[in-house]
């Protein structure tokens, strides 16, 4: 037996687990939204940080990376087993289509690729914060840290993860952006709103003449498992 899952946050660019085969590709219909609590990995009950779930929306297309889990039983019930720890917030299971990069979209690499997600209602998933105005979201974002590291650190490694795989998607910059915006962040973003990750120029900076007023509290630096 073999297992595939999609990976749109933080496995696109660190899985975690032990993978036979990664492959740069999509999925469709549906979007990243910025509507998921952590509270545990980036955030904390009383400031949440916000990650990426995914959204239906009908045309929309998501790249990220599928891996594959071979091997028996017992790599891939240790495989799902730390999937499922590490995506506790997410709900749901979703078993979707993958389209691998540079083959025909008609027809799908492979079938019932398993992608976490979150049931959008904040009566039955206590970890879902629903949509807001970009500036908040960017403000709790810029703001909220937990035993995982800095949620402004999350959304700056998704932007340059999907970058990396030739396949950025403008609504993270958007929102990156704005975050750098709350930091008072000015070096690395160019006028059309892109952002230059090739390079030194990538880390964010802050220029104290330029912060925004709004207190920030001491952020650690340890980046261990992520959501």
């Amino acid at each position: 037996m073999v297992f595939w899952v999609f990976g749109y946050g933080s496995l696109v660019w660190n899985p975690g687990f032990e993978v036979d085969e990664k492959v740069i590709g999509y999925i469709k219909d549906y979007r990243r939204v910025f509507d998921l609590a952590c509270i545990d990995h980036r955030g904390t009950p009383d400031h949440p940080a916000r990650t990426c779930t995914l959204e239906e929306y009908q045309g929309a297309v998501c790249w990220g990376a599928a891996y594959c889990v071979r091997g028996g039983p017992e790599k891939e019930k240790a495989a799902m087993a730390y999937l499922e720890r590490r995506e506790c917030e997410y709900d749901q299971k979703t078993l979707v289509e993958f389209y691998k990069e540079g083959d025909s979209d008609q027809k799908p690499f492979v079938t019932g690729v398993i992608v976490f997600t979150s049931t959008p209602d904040k009566i039955s998933n206590r970890y879902y914060l629903g949509p807001a105005p970009l500036e908040d979201m960017a403000r709790q974002i810029a703001t909220a840290f937990g035993p995982c590291g800095n949620n402004r650190d999350y959304i700056f490694l998704l932007e340059k993860a999907l970058f990396d795989i030739g396949h950025e998607d403008d609504y993270v910059i958007e929102l990156a952006n704005e975050v750098r915006k709350v930091l008072g962040v000015v070096g690395g973003v160019l006028k059309d709103k892109k952002l230059s990750l090739s390079g030194p120029s990538y880390v964010p900076t802050l220029n104290s003449s330029s912060m925004s007023p709004i207190k920030l509290r001491p952020l650690p630096e340890a980046i261990a498992m992520d959501s």
